[in-house]
């Protein structure tokens, strides 16, 4: 599955929010300054050939809906960014976090317990 941009990311956060919706809902619901409707138009049809936009009709509209969940590409996100950057190792990717001091021991304590339930 091919990755988004940060534009294309941004539309479908408000798709998945509002768990689809018509072209002006999805313009309405951006963040200002909000983009023309031909540019998101453009953007949700690019979405639709990668594949992570489907498209249903109600009468002579196109409502756009979602083809993959949040979970399902922050994922496959996550997985990537492992590869790309750290080797393909989690592990240095929570070094990394805690290096950074972006995880705290009181997280990485959380974070065991997690792991020991399962």
């Amino acid at each position: 599955m091919k990755p988004l941009t940060r534009t294309e990311e941004q539309i479908m956060k408000v798709l998945w929010q509002m768990e689809g919706g018509m072209l002006m809902d999805i313009v309405e619901s951006m963040p200002t300054p909000q983009p023309h409707k031909n540019t998101v138009a453009t953007i949700l049809k690019t979405l639709v050939d990668k594949k992570f936009v489907s498209i249903e009709m109600v009468g002579r509209y196109h409502r756009y809906l979602p083809a993959i969940s949040k979970y399902e590409y922050s994922k496959m996100s996550l997985v990537n960014v492992t590869k790309g950057y750290f080797e393909g190792s989690f592990t240095n990717v929570v070094s990394f976090m805690v290096d950074e001091k972006n995880l705290s021991v009181a997280d990485l304590e959380l974070l065991l317990t997690e792991l020991k339930k399962k």
